[in-house]
């Protein structure tokens, strides 16, 4: 689930808050922020399962409160319920790790009833919801079909939503568009998402080595940089890009499988969306020639990651 991007912005993010802090690190406490961080995009994750699947289940709550009337209509005795049954909302709701999970984060205790209500109200009046309801069956691709619309069109597009999640979850620019392709995964083929693990092993051991290697290289590494900064106060440079150049020379130097473009492009885009208007360019430069030196100073060892 979680990319390499993603696993460089948040060791990025975890290096700088780590900057910031006046006391002495522990042992370990490096790590631990790096897992919260992680920590966080499982939460997203699984809230908005969780949010999604308590719209289509508030057609039962709607059904009672409307049924419980002092003089119910024959429209209040008679609220169409499938959608509360649909197939993939319970495999989600059944699937263990969403269970544990949810059992961890509490995911009600964010939740807000009053827009949950709102949504389904919204949902109600749409010509997909009434054409979903019209036939008695349970087809897979219907089933899919709707929740699909739900996610997509009543709660991506659905200012009111946006916002609840911004407030809700501070990794929403981060982690959002991420999130939001492997919900789109877990709707078409519900079981295939982990709601425990959205970090695999082997990435988990990538996570912690960038992160470990710039803390334990981190002189050696600006000794690197700081002779290409020219006519750059070193104390001047933003710190985001100090950190961003650090990890792509420890990239260089100490992870043999990943080609140095991919470093170096990775590096540009995130200084780019992260850091000043300028740092995409000034990034790229710095990088760029230290890798050129490091190659003509034959200290660059790479091999092909499909031979390691």
């Amino acid at each position: 689930m979680i990319s390499r991007r993603n696993i460089r912005v948040k060791v990025m993010q975890t290096i700088y808050t780590l900057s910031t802090l006046e006391q002495t690190v522990k042992p370990g406490e490096p790590v631990k922020i790096l897992q919260r961080h992680f920590d966080q995009s499982k939460e997203l994750l699984l809230y908005l399962a969780y949010f999604l699947t308590e719209v289509a289940a508030y057609a039962e709550t709607d059904s009672y409160q409307r049924r419980s009337k002092h003089l119910p209509t024959a429209e209040d005795l008679n609220v169409n319920t499938k959608i509360a049954g649909n197939e993939v909302v319970w495999k989600i709701r059944e699937d263990v790790s969403f269970q544990q999970e949810s059992g961890r984060a509490k995911p009600q205790q964010r939740a807000d009833k009053d827009l949950v209500r709102k949504v389904y109200l919204q949902l109600v009046d749409t010509p997909q919801y009434k054409e979903y309801i019209a036939t008695p069956e349970r087809n897979p691709q219907n089933e899919k079909g709707l929740l699909e619309f739900i996610f997509s069109d009543l709660l991506l597009q659905n200012e009111t939503f946006l916002s609840h999640i911004e407030e809700n979850f501070i990794n929403w620019d981060d982690d959002g568009d991420m999130v939001v392709q492997v919900m789109a995964g877990l709707l078409q083929k519900p079981g295939s998402v982990s709601f425990t693990e959205v970090i695999s092993p082997d990435k988990w051991d990538f996570a912690k080595s960038l992160l470990t290697t710039v803390l334990e290289k981190d002189e050696h590494l600006q000794s690197l940089i700081i002779p290409k900064l020219k006519n750059w106060d070193p104390e001047r440079i933003a710190a985001l890009d100090m950190i961003i150049m650090k990890m792509g020379v420890a990239e260089f130097l100490y992870f043999e499988t990943i080609p140095p473009k991919v470093t170096i492009n990775e590096y540009i885009d995130i200084s780019k969306e992260y850091s000043t208007q300028q740092s995409g360019q000034f990034v790229n430069g710095i990088l760029d020639n230290i890798h050129k030196e490091l190659v003509r100073e034959d200290k660059l060892h790479k091999r092909d990651f499909r031979k390691a």
